[in-house]
């Protein structure tokens, strides 16, 4: 009896949910589903656990609050690490995530409660994980870029003998641009297109928050105000070539300990060779005096 009344409960709880879905006129889960493989651009099918997320993180998000300084820096940083949620729907998609993982502790607590605060903690660790996912993108590219710009300060600097002509000097460079520069360029040279040079500058500057990206747009703006801009970019240019050096020196400081394990096992093995040598030459020597 108690069975049948927990199963007309159910049917009664999806009845309704259907009821309310039609009236509030929410999309079906295979809609969200399409509109989320469209937005991933063929990077593969959404899967139906990341749609049923989806959707609750939307309707988080509308009740999220987010200072407007807040808002603005995480804009900014998801536009640069290019993702295109709002600051609002990306943090319930971190909430929603690290919850999912959380409401396993419920079953934890009946059939093995020691289990119950490690889940816990798994669900902490991965919400901070998620939040910091477009923090992490952005580093990334920001590093990917850096490692590009004593090229295009070298580059810079022999344009400028030449010609003034900022925004040719960017197209000319991004054909021979990595893809993540190149993309970004391609950004900026539409932005200039569309407005004024120097506050395109200025806003692709703020995108990464690079103090080298720094340097090179003060220059150029210096460059459209008429400067010279010569020998600050020669300047510029030493001193990055400076920098670049420094990282790969740091870079090879971090090689000797992993090499260092490999070492220590081939000095055993050449001592065990030689031991091995001694000793049989030990045993041959004693075998012929009896």
């Amino acid at each position: 009896m108690i069975d049948i009344i927990y199963l007309f409960a159910a049917f009664v709880a999806v009845g309704l949910f259907f009821i309310m879905a039609d009236l509030l006129k929410l999309p079906t889960l295979a809609t969200t589903k399409a509109m989320m493989e469209a937005a991933k651009q063929a990077k593969g099918k959404a899967k139906t656990t990341d749609t049923l997320m989806r959707m609750v993180a939307v309707k988080l998000s509308k009740v999220i609050p987010i200072d407007e300084y807040k808002r603005i820096r995480m804009v900014n940083t998801l536009s640069a690490a290019g993702l295109s949620e709002t600051p609002e729907l990306f943090t319930a998609s971190a909430i929603v995530k690290a919850g999912s993982i959380g409401l396993l502790a419920i079953p934890c607590l009946v059939a093995l409660p020691l289990l119950a605060p490690v889940v816990l903690f798994l669900a902490i660790l991965i919400y901070f994980k998620e939040i910091r996912k477009a923090d992490e993108a952005l580093s990334k590219k920001r590093t990917q870029i850096e490692i590009e710009l004593p090229r295009f300060v070298a580059t810079i600097t022999q344009e400028l003998k030449a010609s003034r002509d900022v925004l040719s000097m960017l197209e000319s460079y991004k054909q021979n641009a990595g893809d993540t520069f190149a993309s970004e360029l391609d950004i900026l040279t539409a932005d200039m297109r569309s407005s004024s040079y120097e506050a395109s500058l200025t806003r692709f500057e703020a995108r990464f928050n690079s103090p080298m990206l720094s340097d090179i747009t003060r220059g150029l703006i210096s460059v459209l105000r008429g400067d010279d801009g010569v020998v600050y970019f020669q300047m510029l240019s030493h001193d990055m070539k400076q920098m670049e050096l420094q990282k790969l020196k740091a870079q090879v400081m971090k090689i000797p300990p992993k090499i260092r394990i490999f070492s220590f096992i081939m000095l055993m093995c050449f001592m065990l060779t030689y031991m091995a040598i001694i000793v049989y030459e030990i045993i041959t020597s004693l075998s012929g005096m009896f």
